[in-house]
């Protein structure tokens, strides 16, 4: 008996460090995870796990099977790591939190901060993960509708707020010295039922009071919620895969379509425009531009990778993301 619980002792020893458990042998890997319980990390965790990977989420609060940023700081990784992956960030389009100088310090932390930090962790790794996987955003690409930005585009220097978070964010995933893979997915509006844009547009749009933001001719670059964690699952998985991504759907799309095609899978009107004005004063015109203003995204290299979309196009997606009865895409 007494050698009995000496192996369950060191067996729980070594799948428990720090409170995290390690790499398990049958599974694909361990993936550590910023951001882990919000819109998009939400989603990527259970497709995760549905794949049977490990997963330890960094979070402020600890927790089985999670980590604090302040561990990281201290401990660094936890053993068995074999992927990094940083969604963390504040929510830019929250509509209860004023456009102030201190919200806009939130929104820097929470996306360069934690990025910086985790790439410390991985210089600083004695037994490295094999990728580095970071979220960022199109924000660094200057509105102009009649340039295709794909991700071989020169981004140039920074042209306001949002463009100079986006340079500092992609800047603190850098791994100076170190061999591990490192990809970039610059992100456009993630549609999706229980975040995000569309969670907050279902009701308004539900009782016919949607319409298009400004004009609704910006265009608006955008991805259906399950193939951007397939496409972070798949900067993961393949080694072949490093770099920059843009992160949308191959379909270019305006306002306006997304509007007409929200509004048709719903079976609703959508003849209430949400003026400039409003959006300039309900958000402040600095990060206003993100609905008010657009880029023409192209995601070049993803579609040369063979990325297999589940939503090309702006038709199924709306059409997954509107049901009443609502099911999971995952």
């Amino acid at each position: 008996m007494a050698k009995l619980l000496s192996m369950v002792h060191v067996v729980s020893y070594n799948l428990c460090v720090n409170g995290v458990r390690t790499m398990a042998t049958n599974s694909p890997g361990h993936v550590l995870l910023g951001g882990g319980t919000g819109f998009i990390g939400s989603a990527f965790t259970y497709l995760l796990k549905s794949k049977g990977y490990e997963v330890t989420i960094i979070s402020r609060m600890p927790g089985p099977q999670r980590l604090t940023w302040f561990d990281l700081q201290t401990s660094g990784l936890p053993q068995g790591v074999t992927a990094v992956v940083n969604l963390a960030g504040q929510n830019v389009l929250d509509p209860l939190q004023r456009w102030t100088p201190g919200f806009k310090q939130n929104v820097f932390n929470s996306r360069v901060n934690t990025t910086h930090n985790l790439a410390q962790a991985i210089i600083k790794a004695e037994v490295k993960p094999k990728v580095f996987v970071c979220i960022s955003g199109v924000g660094v690409y200057k509105p102009n509708s009649s340039i295709d930005y794909d991700e071989d585009i020169p981004i140039g220097a920074p042209f306001d707020f949002l463009s100079d978070l986006v340079h500092k964010w992609e800047e603190a995933s850098q791994l100076p010295g170190t061999n591990v893979r490192r990809v970039t997915v610059r992100s456009g509006v993630v549609l999706g039922r229980s975040g995000g844009m569309i969670k907050q547009l279902y009701l308004p749009f539900f009782l016919g009071m949607g319409g298009p933001v400004a004009s609704g001719t910006q265009y608006m670059p955008w991805i259906h919620i399950r193939d951007m964690c397939d496409l972070l699952l798949f900067a993961v998985e393949n080694d072949h895969v490093t770099g920059v991504l843009n992160g949308v759907a191959p379909q270019v799309i305006t306002n306006q379509e997304f509007t007409t095609a929200f509004a048709k899978a719903m079976m609703r009107p959508a003849f209430i425009p949400l003026p400039e004005f409003v959006v300039n004063t309900m958000f402040g015109e600095e990060r206003a531009k993100i609905m008010t203003q657009g880029q023409k995204v192209i995601p070049k290299r993803v579609l040369e990778y063979k990325f297999p979309y589940k939503y090309p196009d702006i038709i199924s997606a709306t059409r997954q993301v509107s049901t009443l009865f609502y099911k999971t895409p995952f």
